[in-house]
């Protein structure tokens, strides 16, 4: 096992060699997403608050014991 990893890191130690190296003269592209991304077309979204039901306390029973 030490063998194959020793011949793996080798080949890729080794592959690499042809790499060509830039001057840096290069132009590298620029992303043209700008973060957070926002879709403006879109409607907003509504959050309806809970309402009640009734107007009036529900009252519940409980034992005395439980207080």
């Amino acid at each position: 096992m030490t063998i194959f990893a020793v011949v793996a890191l080798a080949a890729v130690g080794l592959g690499n060699g042809n790499a060509a190296v830039s001057s840096g003269a290069e132009q590298r592209p620029r992303p043209v997403v700008s973060y957070p991304i926002r879709f403006d077309d879109v409607p907003a979204v509504r959050v309806h608050r809970p309402q009640p039901t009734v107007s009036y306390p529900i009252r519940f029973p409980s034992p005395k014991a439980a207080r």
